[in-house]
């Protein structure tokens, strides 16, 4: 015991507001908002049109003094991508939950990725108004998703059975809940008092394993000094050795003001984060990228955090550019300042060289990247495209911002399709993109799923000629090929050779005829390109005036189109390895939906790293994947996610290659 915590933090600190969808994290948000008399629903349009968070949004506030800001994450695990940057410059994150075990995998989610960062965090039970059960059993049913204890700060306190308050169990002290306003201290209820001093003991105990003279005195049965339990409380905090949870009610303002006050003495400031980032504080002034915003009227704004040093208006940072203007945000509302100090989260204007999740440094030379996060690999896509084609340009300017905004999404031009893939990490992430597109930038777009990159290829061998003749006056024209075509191995490619002898086919007419073949091989009988053969010059003939390489190109092709042909021309679809990480209790339901989708299931293997998942291997065809994420999530409360990396190309036949084919002939 004594002062493992050390000094108080009273810096500038920045909270990260985490939680599942619909657990009230912008609620939440709002009720800190209005406790310390800042404007609410200062979220921006997309998250009122839709009614969740579909992106960062950023909150200064003053509370006793001290400067917090807080960034409300969305909760979709769609746009979890705009949770990472934040992170990687927050001090800690308050992760909202209510007691609903179906968003258990989320929540798990949620505290693997702040472990994995290395963030302190705190856990407020949300509505308990409408909570019937007891708090400590839904401690219990929340603690498989913690690594580390959930250690309650809080009890409720009840009235015929409603929530009307709670007790903490550091001050051992009563408050009576009232609506938007802060609450009144009360003495313990008589009855409470057993069940106040068994959840303060349970407490102590866990804080105890931390804490070797706290564990003397809970066996002395001596009462440890409520400032060394404070000290206890923000020093396993802060170490990231215990979880505490905080109760309340965000809709109705309760449990607000507790919280605030939490945050205020336990939660360290900048001093920490720059411990945990690896940065040493030094000379110059250090800064992290935590989201970028271009505006109708401002241009671009990179919302950062200050490591280290000040930033004022015109500071020049080497490889983004120099700042114009240094902004406080409250939602929306913009208060430009002189400058900010270390610590701060502001908006710096016009940093055109700066992207999301960038260090930048007023330091000469380009700055160490402490915490560049990496994008999510898209698990969902369609083609982008202008509905009108003048807008070509205008389209390609408007996706450079958009992925400036929103590093999850991702843009590819495909060489096999020749489209413009957009990929995402759903379908509402998407729709959203398109509605950015239409609205913030004017584009009229045009979205489609992508096409599948079939190929075909041949069964058996043929020998086929090729005879190119014309005469129209003057030099004619003269090539004559026999080609011997002949099937390879899955994934052989393509071979060309020649067997010419007696000098039948020139020498120097010989590369024509290869080119005439590889032209052939562009749209095979069925309208695909042509792999995995085996092309042979054998025979042919010329003419000593007429021959040319045209005429031997011309003649490969017309060979090449008799006889792949007559050589039994078979579909090919590309096949993905796909590895779904999900939760146990949702394996059975993960692999039937593989098998539904022609998945050839691998085998699935326990997450020995990750206890109470799965991983489920399986190979699927390409054009089963489109909406595979909507059907995985539907079935393990939105926790499910997959890799997919091509494997191989397989034969199709029957219906489903008719389909293809007729698919191909309405694109065409």
């Amino acid at each position: 015991m004594g002062n493992r915590a050390g000094e108080r933090y009273k810096g500038p600190k920045c909270i990260a507001i985490l939680g599942p969808l619909a657990s009230g994290k912008t609620t939440l948000f709002d009720a800190v908002l209005a406790r310390t008399g800042q404007n609410t629903g200062q979220n921006g349009p997309d998250t009122r049109n839709h009614a969740m968070s579909v992106e960062a949004s950023f909150a200064t506030m003053s509370f006793m003094g001290e400067s917090i800001t807080f960034v409300d994450c969305p909760g979709s695990v769609e746009f979890a991508g705009e949770a990472a940057p934040v992170l990687a410059a927050a001090d800690a994150a308050v992760v909202v939950v209510d007691a609903d075990d179906h968003k258990l995998p989320m929540l798990q989610l949620i505290l693997r990725r702040l472990d994995e960062m290395g963030v302190p965090r705190l856990l407020f039970l949300n509505k308990m108004d409408k909570s019937a059960a007891g708090v400590r059993e839904m401690l219990k049913t929340l603690q498989p998703a913690s690594s580390v204890p959930l250690l309650l700060r809080h009890i409720p306190l009840r009235s015929d059975g409603v929530v009307v308050g709670s007790i903490d169990l550091a001050l051992e002290r009563a408050y009576i809940y009232r609506e938007h306003a802060e609450s009144e201290i009360a003495p313990i209820p008589d009855d409470e008092k057993a069940r106040e001093l068994e959840a303060r003991f349970s407490m102590l105990e866990t804080l105890a394993d931390h804490d070797d003279q706290l564990m003397e005195q809970l066996l002395e049965e001596i009462e440890p000094p409520r400032d060394a339990v404070f000290d206890d409380l923000a020093a396993d905090l802060r170490s990231g050795l215990v979880t505490p949870v905080l109760i309340g009610t965000a809709e109705r303002g309760n449990g607000i003001l507790r919280l605030l006050k939490a945050i205020r003495h336990d939660v360290p400031d900048v001093t920490e984060t720059r411990k945990r980032l690896g940065l040493d504080g030094g000379d110059g002034t250090t800064l992290q990228v935590m989201k970028t915003i271009h505006t109708g009227h401002g241009g671009k704004i990179s919302v950062s955090r200050v490591l280290s040093g000040s930033i004022s208006d015109g500071t020049e940072l080497p490889g983004a550019g120099r700042v114009s203007g240094v902004y406080r945000l409250v939602g929306r509302e913009q208060t430009k300042l002189a400058s900010a100090e270390e610590g701060e989260t502001v908006a710096l204007g016009k940093l055109d060289g700066a992207r999301t999740g960038d260090t930048l440094s007023t330091s000469k030379g380009p700055a160490d990247q402490l915490a560049k996060p990496t994008p999510p690999r898209p698990v969902f896509a369609m083609t982008v495209s202008p509905r009108d084609r003048k807008d070509e340009v205008k389209l390609s300017t408007a996706l450079q911002k958009l992925l400036e905004e929103d590093p999850s999404l991702v843009i590819e031009q495909s060489q096999d399709t020749a489209e413009t893939v957009l990929g995402g990490q759903g379908e509402m992430h998407l729709r959203m993109a398109r509605e950015r597109l239409e609205g913030k930038y004017q584009v009229a777009v045009e979205m489609r799923t992508p096409s599948i990159p079939y190929r075909e290829t041949i069964r058996k061998p043929v020998t086929q000629r090729g005879r190119h003749k014309k005469q129209s006056g003057g030099h004619g024209q003269f090539g004559d090929v026999v080609l011997d075509i002949r099937p390879l191995p899955r994934g052989s490619g393509f071979e060309f050779t020649e067997s010419i002898t007696g000098g039948v086919v020139p020498r120097q007419y010989i590369p024509s005829v290869e080119a005439g073949v590889r032209d052939s091989l562009k749209s095979g009988p069925l309208g695909f390109p042509v792999m995995d053969i085996a092309v042979n010059l054998a025979d042919g003939s010329y003419h000593s005036v007429d021959s040319s390489d045209m005429a031997f190109q011309q003649a490969a092709r017309l060979a090449m189109k008799e006889g792949l042909a007559a050589a039994s021309p078979v579909l090919l679809e590309p096949v993905l390895k796909v590895e779904v990480d999900t939760p146990s209790d949702a394996t059975a339901r993960v692999t039937a939906i593989m098998s539904q989708r022609r998945g050839q299931i691998l085998g699935f293997n326990t997450r020995t790293d990750w206890p109470g998942w799965d991983m489920v291997e399986a190979m699927v065809p390409e054009a089963e994947m489109g909406n595979l994420i909507v059907e995985l999530r539907s079935a393990t409360a939105g926790a499910a996610s997959y890799r997919a990396s091509f494997d191989h190309m397989a034969e199709l036949t029957g219906r489903l290659a008719d389909d293809a084919l007729n698919s191909r002939g309405k694109a065409a």
